[in-house]
């Protein structure tokens, strides 16, 4: 339908009710504009007005309440503002948390035990709103709730994942129950369990953790695989390290490193990179002692081990591995060795000693003397509670001046055919 303006009168009223259509805009416009500068300024007179202008602003609301509870020091007063907040917006969050706030100041449990189950209804799967919740439960000792809500934490903020994992262990430290009903499927979240536990000493219970965390398919790295290794070695529970090594190999591309009968020494001709971890070759910086991989010279593959002794104060080469073995049984061990002019008092020995009792089942001879590959071989038996030994290059005698280069190579160790 069309509506002729062909008259004078018929314009005039066309351009008014424009007019005042405009009018009606800008003063709406002005007030939304005011209430925002008076909402910015932290003052009570300022605040009371920007609500006024917007009474449908949440924001005006839940500031005033913040304004009553935080800086005038009156909860009582804050109540009124921060419902006014909620009812205009009931899905957030914030709001209801700052009621609860406010109901928990004034010893209002009842109420604030709702606002606080609305606040997680409004956001159930942030992290923070999570936090809050399950330490407002803890503090009222409902531990159920509490550990629901820890869940979601470790669910969706692995930066809180090892405080989260504190609280689940203080309200109920049970292994087995944590992990069926707490501990989410992340790897974050058992890594946090298993340092936990490692730190508790809680060494039989870290063996169901470590058995949820190589099974999930989510990425974690190999320093954590070999923190637990030496917290299993210093524990002396080696059938449980022999395990995790087992596992954690293939899933790192590590196949390569695991011990097998032919051969318990782990990458005996230096083919492989040196991990510095696990059941690989470890090491440490001595003094007067460089390491050094040299692809220069070597007895088979492509590289060797040079050791490189340039002064006094030498104890150690600074390279050595663990190895597994069995209690009560007989090895037998070789490995192959040159020399460039070794200069000194003594020398250096490969030396195999229990990695507890630090007692010594081998010890070579001086590697001296040897311008060409020579082999060292050997034999030794473990003892009824022997099951972890140490192969290392050790110098007797200990502490005097040497100087030289000694190369090593194809290093192996196996059990004695009966």
């Amino acid at each position: 339908m069309e509506i002729s303006l062909n008259s004078a009168a018929r314009r005039r009223l066309a351009i008014g009710a424009a007019v005042v259509l405009c009018l009606v805009y800008v003063f709406l416009a002005g007030r939304l504009f005011a209430g925002s500068l008076f909402g910015e300024r932290a003052e009570l007179s300022s605040l009371q007005r920007a609500a006024s202008l917007d009474p449908g602003n949440a924001d005006y609301f839940n500031h005033l309440g913040r304004y009553f509870a935080l800086v005038a020091r009156d909860p009582g007063a804050a109540i009124e503002p921060y419902r006014a907040a909620v009812q205009r917006d009931p899905h957030s969050a914030r709001y209801w948390f700052d009621l609860a706030s406010a109901y928990q100041v004034l010893g209002d449990i009842s109420n604030q035990t709702v606002a606080l189950e609305h606040a997680i209804q409004a956001d159930p799967t942030t992290p923070d709103v999570a936090w809050e919740a399950a330490n407002f439960f803890l503090v009222q000792g409902e531990d159920a709730k509490a550990l629901r809500e820890f869940r979601v934490v470790l669910q969706n903020e692995p930066t809180l994942a090892d405080p989260a994992i504190q609280f689940c262990w203080r309200i109920n430290p049970d292994v087995d129950a944590l992990l069926r009903d707490v501990v989410p499927p992340r790897s974050e979240a058992y890594l946090a369990f298993l340092n936990l536990l490692m730190r508790k000493q809680e060494t039989a219970d870290t063996a169901k953790v470590w058995e949820a965390l190589v099974t999930t398919p989510e990425p974690f790295e190999l320093r954590y695989v070999n923190e637990y290794l030496q917290y299993l070695f210093n524990h002396q529970d080696v059938d449980q390290a022999r395990i995790v090594w087992q596992q954690a190999a293939p899933r790192f591309g590590l196949s390569a490193y695991v011990p097998s009968g032919r051969n318990l020494v782990v990458n005996g001709d230096f083919s492989l990179d040196v991990l510095n971890g696990g059941f690989d070759w470890q090491y440490e910086k001595q003094q007067s002692v460089t390491l050094t991989l040299d692809p220069s010279d070597f007895h088979s593959g492509h590289r060797s081990l040079m050791i490189t002794f340039d002064g006094p104060g030498v104890t150690d080469a600074g390279i050595r591995q663990f190895i597994a073995v069995q209690p009560n049984t007989s090895y037998d061990f070789s490995a192959y060795y040159k020399n460039g002019e070794i200069e000194g008092a003594g020398g250096p020995h490969f030396t195999i000693q229990d990695a507890y009792t630090k007692a010594v089942l081998y010890d070579s001879d001086e590697l001296k003397e040897a311008g060409f590959w020579k082999s060292a071989t050997g034999e030794f038996a473990t003892g009824a509670d022997t099951k972890l030994v140490i192969l290392h290059v050790r110098r007797l005698p200990e502490g005097s001046p040497i100087r030289g280069k000694l190369w090593v190579d194809d290093f192996r160790l196996t059990p004695k055919r009966q």
